[in-house]
């Protein structure tokens, strides 16, 4: 049992186990049309079950921080059981027709499972790994961007045959799918509840956990500088990101799901880079000032030089996006490490769910930014030229409020 306990065992494959079946929610949009062409609906009205598990996602992590700070176990079996009970769940109300069975199991049930599964293992990996906590988080993180790239196949493969307009042959194969990966995903996340345990010494909850408050932290500049720039972040990705196939084929650029593959790899990527190089900063917000600047480098590149021909536009938006997905993916995974130099590790968990009700919003605000832009402008330069400048609010609250030090509050 001794070889057992170790860091790979007890955390990073744990989280991988975890994070892998979780991070499936971005394969939305594989099957999102044939949700609604199942149950006789339009895209639109199911395409608020995402936003919902994304909004669920980021509020049931504010909210349970402490609860995952008391008990990993008992957090890793709630994640597991809400995951796949929502998604076992989806596919019974796809069955059924229903669209807010949808809404609730796709994005109430597994929203929870979402969230609470996202925050579960990232301390217990800052415990093993206390000397490379950027490398520990993004060795997780990864596994939540790669799900896509693994369970994209699989899925394709479980939905079968499509016709010319690329409907599905067998349509009862969408709702059959959602049962097979329900079954497969409690294997993998029990698996990942039972490996999951903290190093030796760390069981008891300090005191420091007890006397947590919220709303020191909540009113704390330098955490709403942090929660600004990260919500900042994702919004832009999201708005960047759903407009990844409309881009490409504006330019008419065909290989369109190579480019999905290249991107997603990117989003994995990023998740490692970005929050391994800032293990060797002297201030990790830094990782936050780089990501930013490389982005709003490759809008800028792609404004200025995309009109001179399509092979020339093809390669500056191919570079945006892959830049835009790994800034994406490394302001997730840095964001731990950053929340931990700040605020310390013993509230991490809390904090951390706290500043991920970001996500909720941006979840919610993110794609609809640059469709609302492009049905009122009709042009993608206009939405570069927004989100190069959120990009820049981000960097300004990076330099100017998110301060390096230990951030320490005054008793009660």
């Amino acid at each position: 049992m001794n070889k057992m306990n170790n860091k790979w065992i007890r955390a990073v494959l744990p989280a991988l186990l975890i994070h892998c079946s979780i991070g499936t929610v971005y394969c939305w949009s594989l099957f999102k049309a044939d949700i609604a062409n199942y149950i006789g609906k339009t895209v639109g009205e199911v395409e608020w079950a995402f936003s919902l598990a994304i909004f669920f996602l980021g509020m049931s992590a504010a909210f349970g921080g402490r609860f995952v700070e008391k008990d990993i176990h008992k957090s890793s079996l709630l994640a597991a059981l809400f995951f796949v009970v929502g998604m076992a769940g989806t596919g019974f109300f796809i069955y059924q027709k229903s669209l807010i069975g949808i809404y609730i199991s796709y994005g109430i049930v597994m929203g929870i499972g979402l969230g609470i599964g996202y925050l579960t293992p990232v301390k217990t990996l800052m415990l093993w790994f206390d000397k490379h906590r950027g490398l520990a988080t993004g060795l997780a993180v990864a596994g939540f961007g790669l799900a896509k790239v693994i369970a994209s196949p699989f899925m394709e493969s479980l939905l079968g045959e499509r016709n010319s307009e690329g409907i599905l042959l067998n349509p009862t194969n969408i709702y059959t799918m959602f049962y097979i990966l329900a079954g497969i995903y409690l294997v993998m996340m029990f698996s990942g509840h039972l490996l999951l345990k903290k190093p030796a010494g760390y069981e008891v909850e300090s005191v420091e956990v007890q006397r947590f408050s919220y709303r020191k932290v909540l009113k704390n500049k330098t955490f709403i500088g942090i929660w600004l720039m990260f919500y900042i972040n994702i919004t832009c990705g999201l708005a960047l990101i759903s407009q990844e196939k409309g881009m490409l084929m504006y330019i008419g650029f065909g290989a369109i799901g190579l480019v999905s593959s290249l991107t997603a790899i990117f989003n994995a990527g990023g998740r490692i880079v970005f929050s391994s190089w800032g293990d060797r900063l002297q201030d990790r917000n830094s990782i936050y000032k780089i990501i930013f600047i490389l982005s709003i480098a490759s809008i800028l590149l792609t404004i200025l030089f995309s009109d001179i021909n399509n092979t020339i536009a093809a390669i500056c938006i191919i570079t945006l996006l892959c830049v835009v997905n790994a800034g994406y993916g490394g302001g997730f995974s840095s964001l731990p490490p950053l929340l931990f130099d700040r605020f310390g590790l013993d509230s991490i968990s809390t904090v951390h769910g706290l500043a991920l009700s970001a996500w909720a919003f941006a979840g919610l605000t993110g794609n609809q930014l640059s469709t609302f832009l492009l049905e009122k402008t009709g042009s993608y330069t206009i939405v570069l030229y927004v989100i190069m400048a959120l990009f820049i609010i981000a960097t300004l609250i990076s330099i100017f409020v998110v301060k390096p030090g230990k951030v320490k509050f005054e008793s009660e």
